[in-house]
């Protein structure tokens, strides 16, 4: 029986076509970096950036990310509450976006930038959104607080002036037992320019004549106070 089939190409002419196809392929290439191997199961060097400082431990890979803050670096302002992804009080910044940290794992951390709640405060000042929680009351039992916060401060750095629904979307993930989302949303809003200290929009309170100083109270004029619940009612503030 030939080798040779329909149209003159040989078996022998296939097996050389492959082995000058593999050697053409490896010409000029270079071998790659090596992948990093498995750690564990015992204890392995680990690098975190934590709120711009570098700290170097050993931990095992089971560890996760908010048991690395909590219990080797001391950053107990991340909460532990359901260990599952479902309530987001261990939410942490991670290279910018909100990161369930009972989640993930302290070694997948490594070579990323890492913000905690106490990362937020600059020189014992807080930031604007951290006084518009307080002003707000945007907080009550405190379990959630931290988590919602870092939240609400990764949204305003992506939306300097966020929608109310941009907001409900940002917390979607951090659950509130106490219910205050309402006051959390008022918080945002304040922290971002879109409300006042009094709890209406600059517009509102151009329209009611109340000062957006602050120095007059709506309790001081139940008429000015009227007109601002009105003016709000026709934006659908109230």
């Amino acid at each position: 029986m030939s080798d040779e089939p329909r149209g003159g190409f040989t078996r022998r002419d296939l097996v050389r076509g492959s082995l000058v196809g593999a050697i053409a392929a490896g010409v000029g290439t270079k071998a790659g970096p090596a992948e990093p191997g498995p750690i564990g199961p015992g204890a392995a060097p680990l690098e975190l950036t934590v709120n711009g400082t570098v700290h170097r431990m050993s931990v095992e890979p089971r560890v996760t990310l908010v048991e690395a803050l909590r219990d080797r670096i001391g950053l107990t302002g991340t909460k532990v509450v359901c260990g599952r992804g479902a309530c987001g009080a261990c939410t942490v910044l991670v290279d910018g976006r909100t990161v369930c940290s009972c989640l993930m794992l302290a070694h997948e951390a490594t070579g990323k930038s890492i913000a905690t709640i106490e990362g937020l405060a600059a020189g014992g000042r807080l930031t604007p959104l951290q006084e518009a929680f307080i002003a707000a009351d945007a907080l009550q039992c405190g379990f959630c607080t931290s988590g919602m916060i870092l939240s609400c401060q990764a949204l305003l750095e992506r939306e300097p002036k966020p929608s109310r629904q941009a907001i409900r979307e940002a917390v979607a993930g951090n659950l509130c037992r106490c219910g205050t989302y309402n006051h959390v949303f008022d918080a945002v809003e304040r922290a971002a320019g879109l409300k006042t200290a009094q709890g209406a929009s600059p517009t509102v309170l151009a329209r009611s004549g109340l000062p957006p100083d602050g120095s007059r109270r709506i309790e001081d004029d139940p008429r000015v106070g009227k007109a601002i619940r009105e003016a709000m009612e026709e934006e659908g503030l109230a």
